[in-house]
Parts: structure tokens; C-alpha cells; sequence
């Protein structure tokens, strides 16, 4: 059966929408660079599975490092096959202000935030497409950009323009490609259950009702 891949699976938003896919029964597949994240994840997610729990495969790989997330990836295909939804969740989240850091470091910032999704997506919703079905969901972020956020305004404004274009590639193909926009930090007492909600009503909406962007405007 194919499942659900998740990317950038740390203990906040991707443990609570591997959670909640598994408790549908999806084989869930957790990636993230941390061994020891992945894990924890893994625990959480194969005891809040289905009642006879799923399988769950836990691959570490860095994001930003397109043959390592490929090598994953395609991991996880041989694993599951081809995944009926992907989650795209890594980000590189950090305060800073015009000016203030290198050229390096905005490109690490947007290698993370935007470039992983796009390689991501490259990898998985072709084949998704020639099979005529998948979902591809991103966790964007900062509907109005913040001056003291440069680096994470300009990647989340960077993942809205993302899954605008893959929308017009592969949506025709019945790829329904959207992002979940938690407006916020993301912090102790958010309730990660809440918003992974969201991507769970993405994945399972009628093809003439998609929703290409839904707004998490709880409390985060």
C-alpha cells in the first residue's frame, strides 16, 4: 500500500501529520537529518498509528543536499512505492533583519525553504502524475512578510510562487499540489493536531474543490 512521506519530521508539525496519516492506516515514511529526532518521531507516530499500528521507515538525509534526499526518496519508493501524499516540512527558521547576514547564508536558508521542496517534487510528482493521482503539500508560512524574519519571509513567499508552478505542471495530471500557511511561531502550547488537520482535509478533498493555499490561523 502506498503511504505517506514526510520531510523534515521533527517533534512539532511533521510528528503530528505523520500521526495523524498513519491513524488512517498509511505506511508512514519519516525524513529528517537527525537520528536520534527520527527516532523519537518514529515511537510517536507507530503508537498513535491505526489499530494495528502501520509500518514506519525512517530515513535521515539533509534537505538541502538534493543526491541525499534523492537516495531517500527513492528509499522510500522502494519501501511503499510511489507515495499517495508528501509532505514537505523542513525549514530553516531563524531571526534576522535586512542586511544582516552573508550571501551564504541566505542561500542556506533558501536551500532549505524552497530548493528541497522544488528537488522533492522534481523526484515524486512525475511519477505521481503518470499514475494519475498524489498530493504534494508544503507547510508555507508568514502571509505578510516580517522585517526581522528577511530570510523566512523571503523563502515562504518563495514556496507560495513553488506550488503555484507545480500546480500548473502536474495539476491537470491529478496532482493536487497546496500548502498549509501557519500564520505565527510555532511554539510550546501550539496545537500541532490542529493544523495537521489541515493536511489531512488537503489530501482527501474532491479533485473540483482542491485548495491550492489553506490559512492556519490558530493559536500558535
Amino acid at each position: 500500500m502506498s503511504g505517506a512521506v514526510i520531510i523534515g519530521a521533527g517533534p512539532g508539525i511533521g510528528q503530528a501529520v505523520a500521526r495523524r496519516f498513519a491513524r488512517e492506516g498509511l505506511p508512514i515514511t519519516l525524513i529528517a537529518r537527525g537520528g536520534q529526532t527520527l527516532r523519537a518521531v518514529a515511537s510517536e507516530v507507530a503508537s498513535h498509528g491505526a489499530p494495528h499500528g502501520v509500518p514506519v521507515v525512517t530515513l535521515q538525509a539533509d534537505s538541502a543536499d538534493r543526491a541525499e534526499l534523492d537516495a531517500a526518496l527513492d528509499r522510500a519508493i522502494d519501501e511503499h512505492g510511489v507515495p499517495e501524499v508528501a509532505v514537505y516540512n523542513a525549514a530553516l527558521v531563524r531571526a534576522d533583519e535586512v542586511g544582516e547576514i552573508s550571501v551564504r547564508e541566505h542561500m542556506e536558508a533558501w536551500a532549505v525553504n524552497v530548493v528541497g521542496a522544488l528537488n522533492a517534487a522534481a523526484r515524486l510528482a512525475p511519477a505521481m502524475a503518470a499514475r494519475g493521482r498524489g498530493t504534494f503539500l508544503v507547510t508555507g508560512g508568514m502571509p505578510e512578510p516580517k522585517p526581522q524574519y528577511v530570510s523566512l519571509s523571503l523563502g515562504k513567499a518563495g514556496v507560495r510562487t513553488l506550488v503555484a508552478l507545480l500546480d500548473q505542471q502536474y495539476g491537470s495530471s491529478g496532482v493536487h499540489v497546496a500548502s498549509v500557511t501557519v500564520d505565527g511561531p510555532v511554539a510550546p502550547g501550539t496545537d500541532f493536531d490542529d493544523i495537521a488537520e489541515h493536511y489531512w482535509r488537503l489530501h482527501t478533498q474532491p479533485r473540483h474543490l482542491w485548495d491550492r493555499e489553506v490559512l492556519h490561523a490558530g493559536r500558535c
